[in-house]
């Protein structure tokens, strides 16, 4: 994986997590549905990473 693909996908990895907090703040999503939406972008970061 080169420098700019594992940026692209840290900026993802953030823009995506910000969403889920903003969604929470706002109430259109629960604690769970927020811990598991986060984990996926978790899971997709570390498979991206890991595909180098």
């Amino acid at each position: 994986m080169s420098d700019d693909d594992l940026e692209a996908a840290v900026t993802e990895f953030l823009d995506a997590t910000e969403r889920v907090y903003d969604e929470y703040d706002d109430g259109y999503i629960d604690a769970d549905a927020a811990l598991s939406q986060l984990g996926d972008h978790v899971s997709t970061l570390r498979d991206a990473h890991e595909g180098e």
